[in-house]
């Protein structure tokens, strides 16, 4: 028993010996001398003050974008007249059809402070009487001062007692991905509704039939909110709220505005001009995937591929070839069609843009001068058409109609390509304008008839019912 203590007490002494030396040669300082004014909390607390945005470094502030916004954001109401015929009866034996009233709405944002607002042209599509409602109740007739339904933008305007209170567009071309963002409008009817998010993706085509280049973002958007702003948290107008993708008809999780920088240049062109001066860079291209890249043989996977170059445009006379591909216009990097199509958007002819592009593996800039519409789709038929080219006045010995230069499947069969409409129903075609305009107000029930130039110089007539 007594050898167990001694063995034990020797134990407790090394222990302390060692731990004495450790702490006398080896431990380095780590107190600090407290004055006697000094007190040492027991818990320590924030003595900053309380912030509604909170004390991050991702702080966001939505209540100025709000406040400026939400009096700048009506309420659009549209009375159409329903023509369809209300019966059965109506329909097979030609009874007069009763016109029945329908009224929509949506939301417009004022631009000016004498009452100019710009909205969705189809919240105010075939309109007969328009009604916009201030955030403080008081009440407008409207009239449209133009459309576009190309991008779906439309110009309105009221006649206020005072000056109206209205946002400043910002640059849409600026906007990042997951930048903070408000959608203000008026959904199911309730006035001034704002909702928050951010933006998913910049320049999203919903179509490949047109030509889009939609901001997307999460904020929530619902049928009513057509037409209202989109906003950045300095309350900058960055884009017009348009559409929603939704298999329910409400919001679930994805929206569409038209970017600022397309509405802009739409509504200058609409109160300049009367309509919207499209400046066009003249190429047929598409999207470069994996797929198209192997059919292609080529290696990028980004940038727009040029198929072809229409002639007499400004693409060649600058001298892009087929098999190029686009990479940048002027600071805008391009990595899919709707990307480029969206910049041009924004563009008028005669303006001058400056595009990079590769070709056989080298990077090379050329300067385009962008021109006016040279072909557009006829109403009714699907065809394609375009100005006369010099060579084509030459080779057809008119100065006067429009070119085929694309015909959908019913009418393949009929070789209408190559050839010159000069009339439609007896009426003088003279350029695309004539024809899209002429085309336009032809029934779709109806019999017409157009006269064609072969290449043979042949008149040829044609019988479309």
């Amino acid at each position: 028993m007594k050898k167990i203590a001694s063995l034990f007490l020797v134990s407790v002494f090394a222990g302390a010996i060692t731990l004495g030396a450790y702490k006398l040669f080896f431990e380095e300082e780590s107190y600090r001398w407290v004055t006697s004014e000094q007190e040492i909390p027991l818990v320590t607390t924030s003595n900053l003050d309380t912030s509604a945005r909170g004390a991050g470094i991702n702080e966001v502030d939505f209540t100025l974008a709000a406040e400026k916004t939400v009096n700048s954001v009506v309420h659009v109401k549209n009375m159409t007249l329903s023509r369809g015929p209300s019966s059965i009866a109506e329909f097979f034996y030609g009874y007069e059809r009763q016109q029945t009233p329908q009224v929509g709405t949506g939301s417009g944002v004022i631009i000016s402070p004498d009452g100019y607002i710009v909205t969705n042209n189809h919240v105010i599509a075939n309109s007969r009487q328009l009604q916009v409602t201030l955030n403080n109740n008081k009440t407008y007739e409207a009239e449209v001062i133009g459309t576009d339904a190309d991008s779906d933008i439309a110009l309105i305007k009221i006649d206020a007692e005072e000056a109206l209170p209205y946002l400043a567009f910002g640059d849409s071309d600026n906007t990042k991905i997951g930048e903070w963002v408000l959608a203000v409008g008026n959904p199911f009817n309730l006035t001034s509704t704002v909702t928050a998010g951010i933006v998913s993706a910049k320049a999203r085509s919903l179509s490949p039939r047109r030509s889009q280049s939609f901001i997307q973002t999460d904020a929530a958007v619902n049928p009513g909110n057509s037409g209202g702003a989109l906003v950045n948290t300095n309350g900058d107008l960055i884009g017009i709220n348009t559409a929603i993708t939704s298999q329910t008809g409400s919001y679930v999780g994805y929206a569409f505005a038209v970017p600022s920088n397309i509405a802009k240049k739409v509504v200058e062109d609409i109160m300049e001009f009367g309509n919207v001066q499209k400046g066009l860079l003249g190429i047929r291209g598409g999207d470069l995937n994996p797929e198209a890249a192997t059919e292609l043989g080529i290696d990028d996977l980004e940038g727009v591929y040029v198929s072809s170059v229409e002639e007499e445009s400004g693409a060649e006379e600058a001298g892009l070839k087929e098999g190029d591909i686009i990479k940048q216009v002027d600071n805008i990097q391009v990595s899919k069609f709707s990307e480029l199509s969206g910049y041009l958007s924004s563009k008028r002819p005669g303006d001058r843009i400056e595009v990079t592009l590769k070709r056989d593996g080298k990077n090379l800039v050329r300067n385009v001068t962008l021109k006016k519409r040279l072909s557009v789709e006829l109403p009714g038929t699907g065809f394609t058409v375009k100005n006369l080219s010099k060579a084509d006045i030459k080779k057809f010995g008119t100065s006067k109609g429009v070119k085929i230069t694309n015909v959908p499947a019913p009418y393949a069969r009929y070789g209408l390509e190559n050839k010159i409409i000069i009339e439609l129903d007896g009426e003088p075609i003279n350029n695309i304008d004539d024809a899209k305009e002429r085309f336009g107000q032809l029934s779709r029930y109806g019999r017409t008839s157009f006269t064609m130039i072969n290449e043979d110089g042949e008149k040829e007539h044609m019988i479309l019912q």
